[in-house]
């Protein structure tokens, strides 16, 4: 039952095919019939209508009929019947057979209303073809009826020779049908198989691709290709991430447990008691490492989600979302300057992402900035621009600077996983935008985050200023 419910593709195509020559065969061989018959009474009318037109034009056969009342059939007209119509409705004739029923058509023709005029009637059990024309005495009208018997049997006849070669037809189609099925799916079960052994063995080696590039299955191929190949770089990418992910973590884990077993010692029975400050300064490094911690995982779960996930989108000031960033900035580097002049531009995207990023920018110019410099930030159409008095980014590290855990060699016993830039560039992506890094007028690093305004601020643009 479920085979019959969901078939197969190539049962699918089968049936299809059956039912669309199936459909064919009946609507020609209906065609046929219909032609057939209309051709089998258009003869059959011209025949009787000619007859009775000859006849009409005989005075013997009116006299020969009616008066020495002799048959029709004795006079070489066998397959017909003869009857003579009269106005008052009368009718006149020497043929056996079921009484003709004269209605007003042939009384039309007696009255010298119509030409002529042909029709069919029943007559007992028998369908009669009937012809009427004018006779050559006056007031009279001439009646010729054939049976319609013989045709009707060569109509039966046809129409059971059609019926059996349309479902020869059917057939010969559903075995057609089944044969193209199956070898022009073959590269279909072929390719199902190697995704089969694909999905089973996890071996993302691309599938060999056959035929020209505007075939059907040549297209699937290719596009599973593409597919595995997206595939094999997420998961080369997943195994980088982890594995970058455990080197970064595995030197503040290392660096906890030391300071957390000397706590321990320190804290044992027989053991030397630490000096005060050299317990403060322990418990110190506990709570940067464990906040370091925090930092490096909360980085992971955001370059974690997924760019297409659902998230909360809405109208952004990116003006409020950068002087929600600076806030949270000059709290942790109290002893820097910040030279900002934001001008309102509204755009739609996630104002939380939007804030994460603009913090990490400001952070990583804080972290390289000498104590007592300047950050300089500038937002305007969309484009935030900023700069700090650091050493800058070499023109080799350029093009590394924004990937996951990458750190410059002068970086390398500075805080940070590395992950910040990182999460700027997947949020610039999320929202289209573009992010560039170039030197600043004072040297430093120069970042650029530009995006696109989706729904531009009413109010004209006003530049403010602050520096702290």
């Amino acid at each position: 039952m479920r085979a019959l419910r969901h078939p197969s593709l190539a049962g699918r195509v089968t049936l299809l095919t059956t039912i669309a020559v199936g459909l064919s065969v009946a609507f020609v061989a209906l065609g046929a019939f219909m032609t057939v018959r209309v051709q089998m009474q258009s003869t059959l009318d011209n025949s009787l209508l000619d007859r009775a037109q000859a006849a009409a034009r005989t005075q013997a056969l009116s006299s020969l009929s009616t008066r020495l009342e002799i048959p029709s059939w004795a006079l070489g007209a066998g397959d017909i019947r003869v009857a003579f119509v009269y106005p008052d409705g009368s009718v006149l004739t020497q043929d056996k057979g079921p009484r003709l029923y004269i209605g007003e058509p042939e009384l039309a023709v007696a009255h010298g209303e119509r030409k002529w005029n042909i029709r069919t009637i029943v007559a007992g059990d028998t369908r009669y073809r009937v012809a009427t024309v004018p006779a050559n005495t006056d007031g009279e009208a001439l009646v010729v009826a054939q049976s319609l018997e013989p045709q009707q049997q060569v109509l039966a006849r046809l129409g059971v020779v059609m019926l059996l070669f349309g479902l020869l037809g059917v057939v010969a189609a559903g075995m057609a049908g089944w044969a193209v099925a199956t070898n022009g799916l073959r590269p279909v079960r072929r390719l199902t198989t190697e995704v089969e052994a694909i999905a089973r063995t996890e071996d993302l080696t691309p599938i060999q691709v056959e035929g020209k590039e505007d075939d059907e299955v040549a297209r699937l191929a290719s596009a599973f290709n593409e597919m595995l190949t997206a595939l094999a770089a997420s998961r080369d990418r997943q195994r980088q991430l982890v594995a970058d992910a455990g080197h970064e973590l595995r030197t503040p884990l290392t660096s906890l447990r030391t300071n957390i077993e000397l706590l321990t010692q320190a804290d044992g029975p027989g053991a030397m008691t630490l000096p005060e400050e050299a317990r403060a300064e322990l418990l110190d490094d506990v709570r940067a490492q464990i906040e370091e911690l925090s930092t490096l995982v909360g980085d992971l779960v955001e370059l974690s989600r997924d760019d297409r996930a659902d998230h909360l989108v809405a109208p952004v000031d990116l003006a409020e979302v950068v002087d929600q960033a600076l806030a949270r900035v000059r709290r942790r580097a109290p002893g820097l300057v910040f030279d900002v002049a934001a001008e309102p531009f509204e755009l739609v995207g996630d104002a939380a992402a939007l804030e994460r990023a603009v913090t990490n920018l400001l952070d990583n110019a804080a972290k390289w900035s000498p104590p007592g410099g300047t950050v300089t930030v500038r937002l305007a159409g969309g484009v935030l621009t900023v700069d700090d008095e650091g050493p800058g980014i070499s023109e080799e590290d350029r093009p590394h600077v924004f990937d996951r855990f990458w750190r410059a060699e002068e970086s390398r016993g500075m805080p940070g996983s590395g992950l910040g830039l990182s999460i700027v560039r997947q949020v610039a992506d999320r929202h289209a935008g573009r992010l560039e890094v170039t030197t600043s007028p004072a040297g430093g690093a120069r970042l650029v985050l530009a995006l696109p305004a989706e729904a531009p601020a009413s109010p004209a643009p006003s530049t403010t200023g602050s520096r702290a």
